[in-house]
């Protein structure tokens, strides 16, 4: 079974940052650092309630005074980087939300270690006008991680994070970076703009499609964002977006050869499904698959899954196997009812079956 990621903060992680905070700081004391990190409650806390005590226990035993507590980490930091390491920022985020300026230039070089993305959202959120001028200029930044934290800082939707209801509202103030981040020389960099378009697409979707259409067409890197930012509209048969992209004719497509199987299955097991695609004239087809799924108080949520998209040149017939898997994940969590099978192409509903799920 594969290891939580929470329990990435195991002892030998703890006494490794402990160690380097020591050396930095020689009145840190070490011990009461770790016991009180692995209190009653550890064993009870998920991955973010566990980095938040991390950060708490640093707030407890470095100086009180901030910019010194500052210092320490800083020289801490470059010993630690990914994920695990975003107690640093998020330290800034606890203990700096007062102290603005300081605390931008210490996101700013957390951020090279483990991302500051979700740290820096409460003083967006704050200070709006000042930060995104400051976001502004490192959209310019020598490293990297700084010009996508430009970006993935000020997503509106950003997963796991806190939202940001202005930009939901009005995402005006966050086109600027994303227009200067455009052609980053980065993937990572461009990948985070059209993440953070992909959000704006789900409160302003004719917004993002008028970004598509001036982008699209000037480079293969540009035109990846424009595809990339455009997904939710894709899976939600958005039709000026399938237009945009050359789907937006189903004339001589037929489903035919439709099997679903079992009639019933068990939370845990697998559908098999499988069908074939007979088109006529030459036609850009994009095939997906949705799931109406059951949800907690017998709600329905459909769900959008992609099979194929493919370019035909003649008339053809192409033949799909494919299966579903309904084990529970962290991310989804199934429940027994009758559920909706639909064969999507183009957006057009072809084939739709109703199956048990016990």
């Amino acid at each position: 079974m594969p290891e939580l990621l929470k329990n990435i903060y195991n002892p030998a992680f703890i006494e490794k940052l402990a160690g380097h905070l020591k050396k930095n700081y020689p009145a840190f004391d070490h011990r009461s650092f770790i016991q009180n990190i692995f209190d009653d409650t550890w064993a009870t806390l998920e991955l973010k309630q566990r980095l938040r005590q991390i950060t708490l226990m640093l707030r407890r035993h470095l100086p009180d005074n901030y910019r010194r507590a500052l210092i320490v980490l800083k020289k801490t930091a470059p010993h630690f980087n990914g994920f695990h390491a975003m107690f640093f920022p998020d330290y800034v985020e606890v203990c700096g939300l007062d102290d603005l300026e300081i605390s931008l230039r210490a996101l700013e070089y957390f951020t090279e270690f483990s991302s500051s993305e979700f740290a820096i959202r409460p003083f967006i959120i704050r200070y709006t006008d000042r930060v995104m001028r400051t976001m502004t200029t490192w959209t310019r930044h020598d490293n990297h991680h700084v010009r996508r934290l430009a970006s993935e800082g000020c997503r509106p939707r950003l997963p796991w994070a806190m939202a940001l209801p202005e930009f939901k509202k009005d995402p005006a103030p966050i086109l600027p970076i994303l227009e200067r981040l455009k052609t980053d020389p980065s993937e990572y960099v461009r990948r985070s703009v059209a993440n953070n378009l992909n959000d704006i697409a789900k409160d302003h979707p004719e917004l993002v499609l008028d970004i598509a259409q001036k982008w699209y067409g000037k480079k293969t890197e540009t035109d990846r964002i424009v595809r990339h930012a455009c997904r939710t509209l894709l899976k939600r048969s958005n039709g000026r977006a399938l237009s945009f992209f050359g789907f937006n004719s189903t004339n001589g497509v037929h489903v035919t050869e439709f099997q679903w199987k079992p009639e019933s299955l068990h939370i845990g097991q697998h559908g098999f499904f499988s069908f074939q695609v007979m088109v006529k004239d030459p036609v850009k087809l994009r095939i997906e698959y949705s799931i109406d799924f059951i949800k907690a108080g017998d709600k329905i949520s459909r769900k959008i899954f992609m099979i194929s998209e493919r370019e035909f040149s003649r008339a053809s017939i192409v033949t799909f196997h494919k299966k579903h898997s309904f084990r529970n994940l962290t991310t989804r969590t199934h429940y027994p009812g009758k559920h909706v099978f639909t064969i999507v192409i183009n957006g057009k509903q072809f084939v739709e079956k109703t199956f048990m799920l016990r």
